[in-house]
């Protein structure tokens, strides 16, 4: 994959996770952009990188850079995606891919127009468990699946002087835990059963209405230091319960909360068909439980050899060895290069634009619903 070269914008936590990601594959980063001048020069440094752009306009014009990985703040990702297609670049973007469905629409057509490959970072699908998951479902393991449902819980912001830059509209959008960790459970329970969800039925909740905002930078899933702060009124969910229908008359319930004490990233979901059940947990991801009626329940350990065909491939390591929250960049990167190899031409693997697109129909969906008090078409 050495012919590609990437370059990076944004490297706080998931900027760095994809950095590592890429240099597993061998992938080439030419370089970084911060928020500024001197933040891309100190991430430069820190990273080992070659170049610190200084602009977004120079990183456009790099014309060794083939691809460019957008790990910013979700108000940036329109106009950051929107420039580099037009400059010939294929994109891989943080979601939420944009903040409305008029610009997920507009970066779908950029990216048509100027043929080049966009994907989004729904990258929990690849977890190998999810994996085989996504595999037995599909060869009818279960049967017809009838219900799916779980959560996706965290505690980062489970005190009013927890502050991060998702928790203002103007940088983050109007919805928080939903559009934050409930696309990922929802990106998951449609591709995990192959139906689309087309009716949504939401209650969302913000259970600390007024936080402690720093008056300095606080980095993702870092504490705010003790220092001075403003109060700050809060109109994002912290909660929302969202009942769900697919297509072909299965049913579904998510749960995800940021207030939640105990649980740091737990999504979980569950599988139940006309012949049995599947459950898994990203805090315990290399075990998944298969439940039956009629005989015991099985606990299966990730281990290649005992894997699916489908699904080996998104295992690295033997059985024993655990795999987790990195991986699932390094196999979602791998597939993503290895489809622009080809020529972008073939069927995607991995999640693109059009997947970041549903996600917001999805979320503008749920917050319409939760607004009126009532069910809302998809």
């Amino acid at each position: 994959m050495a012919q590609l070269q990437a370059a990076i914008i944004g490297a706080g936590f998931v900027g760095r996770a994809h950095i590592d990601a890429l240099r597993r594959l061998d992938i080439p980063v030419a370089g970084v952009l911060g928020s500024s001048a001197e933040r891309s020069e100190a991430s430069r440094s820190a990273l080992k990188l070659r170049r610190a752009y200084r602009s977004l306009d120079q990183l456009a014009a790099d014309s060794e850079v083939q691809v460019v990985h957008i790990c910013t703040p979700n108000h940036l990702h329109f106009e950051q995606a929107a420039t580099l297609l037009r400059a010939g670049k294929h994109v891989m973007c943080e979601k939420p891919v944009a903040m409305t469905t008029r610009e997920s629409s507009a970066l779908i057509d950029l990216a048509r127009e100027h043929r080049r490959v966009g994907g989004v970072c729904y990258n929990l699908r690849y977890y190998p468990l999810c994996q085989e998951v996504h595999a037995r479902v599909a060869d009818g393991a279960i049967g017809e699946p009838r219900l799916v449902h779980g959560n996706f819980l965290q505690d980062w912001l489970f005190y009013p002087t927890d502050w991060n830059w998702r928790l203002e509209t103007a940088l983050g959008g109007n919805l928080r835990a939903v559009s934050d960790i409930g696309t990922h459970w929802l990106d998951l329970a449609m591709w995990l059963t192959g139906r689309k969800i087309v009716e949504v039925c939401g209650d969302l909740a913000t259970t600390i209405p007024v936080r402690q905002r720093p008056r300095g930078r606080v980095e993702t899933f870092q504490a705010a230091a003790a220092a001075a702060t403003d109060p700050v009124k809060i109109s994002t969910d912290d909660y929302a319960s969202v009942l769900l229908r697919f297509e072909a008359s299965l049913r579904g319930v998510m749960t995800v909360s940021q207030v939640s004490a105990g649980h740091k990233a737990s999504l979980s979901f569950e599988i139940d068909g006309s012949e049995g059940s599947m459950a898994w947990n990203s805090e315990s991801p290399n075990q998944l439980w298969i439940g039956h009626r009629n005989q015991a329940n099985q606990d299966l350990l990730k281990d290649p050899s005992l894997m699916t065909p489908a699904a080996r491939p998104y295992s690295v390591y033997p059985g024993g060895h655990t795999e987790g929250y990195p991986d699932t960049f390094f196999q979602l990167f791998k597939d993503f290069y290895e489809h622009l190899e080809k020529g972008g031409d073939s069927q995607a693997t991995f999640p693109t634009f059009q997947t970041g697109h549903d996600e917001l129909v999805l979320s503008e969906a749920i917050a319409k619903s939760a607004r009126e008090r009532r069910w809302v078409e998809v």
